[in-house]
């Protein structure tokens, strides 16, 4: 054991891996330590402390037995006689108490190690890490994801669930997504990840449970004219949700009821879909259209993410952005014309974030400034904060340098900004004896008002 000691003292390869495992393990128990005391650095010093440090940690392991190792061979090469291997003789007591030494390090070594194992996954696991790690890359999911009602799931719950064999895959995919991220290799916009999705039924019904989401529900869609007044109109709408388990004879949670099997033969973004096929009670169902399919569509069976395709991540239409923020009075809608301007602007073409933001904002001041002077003068601060909210909902949704702009990213639930529900119910699906799957507005909703300035069901269910 002496020996040993010896030549590591004498090996520069030896004393830099002893440096760097001495410095790492001090390193990782001091933010750890942080950490239990409350201290948070943000994701990189937690890609610091059990990612990166570990490394260091380990790289310092391997180095002190290789040192030890090849100054041992240089000795035994130059003839001395010091680099014989020693004779371990447990009966001697400075060899046992060494060994306990070894042991003792040995043991702390592995604790170290397990701890950065676990924190380490729990760093790459977090939000933060998903979203930030990859900077421009990940910034139009992690955006959306922000604003989403799913902002306080961690992306692992969606994205991995529960078990060992996701987690496995999921890391094999990442480390080709560092790759490509590292050696620009993505494309952009980033497609959706729709191949890689577990089915909806091990991660969304998780939570969530299609058969008891029972009952109609109410839906007002507020819409400002592109008049000087900005008319604010209502469209109220009675959702047939549906989910009465074992009763779902319609609704819209009647394609996922337990009863009930859907499959369809579609694109690979599932834009397109040439055949469905419904087993029910016992009895199939093949509806087919008169395109034919491409080489590369893929049978799938329907669940909870072909409707709710972005669940997590929702890029909106531009008209649909500026209506709710008129709604919500974040935008003024007293300023003449501000729906109509707010379009356009929100619509222009942009190169950067930098120039969205002035052109937006100086866009709207100049149209009040040359249009209405004296609205210029009066509502100097209104404008002022309409096109901050503007340039807020454009930031929210286009992202230059991700070729990510309005409508990139389709939304399936409705028809209103892409096909959504009418890519199978369109009267033109249809079985050898003419069935087809209707296109009725009545299945899924009843339409209580069309864009009415003041509709009076409104008045009479608040009275």
């Amino acid at each position: 054991m002496r020996n040993f000691f010896a030549a590591l003292s004498r090996s520069t390869l030896g004393m830099v891996g002893t440096a760097l495992t001495t410095a790492s393990a001090i390193l990782i128990l001091t933010l750890f330590a942080l950490e239990l005391v409350g201290f948070h650095g943000g994701p990189y010093l937690g890609i610091l402390a059990y990612l990166i440090l570990p490394g260091v940690f380990v790289l310092g392991l391997v180095l002190i037995p290789v040192g030890v190792w090849v100054q041992r061979r240089r000795e035994r090469r130059t003839g001395d006689r010091g680099g014989l291997l020693p004779v371990i003789d447990f009966n001697r007591e400075r060899v046992r108490r060494f060994a306990m030494v070894v042991l003792v390090l040995t043991v702390v070594n592995v604790v170290i190690l397990a701890m950065a194992t676990y924190k380490g996954v729990e760093v790459m696991e977090s939000t933060e890490f998903c979203g930030t790690a990859c900077h421009s890359v990940m910034a139009p999911e992690y955006t959306a994801y922000l604003g989403s009602p799913h902002a306080r799931v961690g992306c692992v719950e969606c994205h991995i669930g529960p078990g060992a064999p996701w987690f496995v895959k999921s890391k094999l995919s990442g480390a080709w997504q560092v790759v490509s991220v590292n050696l620009n290799l993505y494309p952009t916009p980033i497609p959706t990840p729709i191949h890689n999705l577990r089915p909806a039924r091990e991660t969304c019904e998780q939570c969530h449970w299609p058969t008891k989401f029972v009952g109609d529900r109410l839906k007002v869609i507020p819409h400002y004219e592109q008049d000087e007044a900005n008319t604010a109109t209502k469209t109220v709408l009675l959702l047939r949700v549906g989910g009465v388990q074992g009763r779902s004879s319609r609704g819209i949670h009647w394609h996922v009821d337990p009863g009930n099997e859907i499959r369809f033969l579609a694109t690979a973004d599932r834009e397109t879909i040439y055949t469905v096929e419904l087993s029910s009670d016992g009895a199939t169902k093949t509806f087919n259209t008169d395109a034919e399919p491409p080489a590369d569509a893929e049978w799938r069976v329907m669940d909870c993410v072909d409707c709710h395709n972005r669940p997590a991540h929702t890029f909106h239409p531009a008209e649909g952005e500026l209506d709710t923020a008129l709604a919500a009075g974040r935008i003024d809608s007293s300023l003449p014309f501000v729906a109509r301007e707010g379009l356009r602007l929100l619509t222009a073409d942009y190169a950067s974030a930098d120039e969205a933001r002035t052109q937006i904002t100086e866009g709207l001041a100049t149209f009040y400034r040359d249009q209405y002077p004296a609205v210029a003068t009066a509502q100097q601060d209104a404008i002022l904060r309409s096109g901050e909210e503007l340039v807020t909902l454009w930031g929210s949704n286009v992202f230059p340098q991700m070729n990510v702009t309005w409508g990139t990213y389709p939304l399936h639930i409705g028809h209103e900004v892409s096909p959504g529900c009418w890519r199978c119910h369109d009267e033109e699906h249809a079985t050898e004896d003419g069935e087809t799957i209707s296109q009725d507005c009545d299945t899924c909703h009843s339409l209580l008002a069309m864009e009415e300035e003041d509709p009076a069901i409104l008045d009479d269910l608040n009275p």
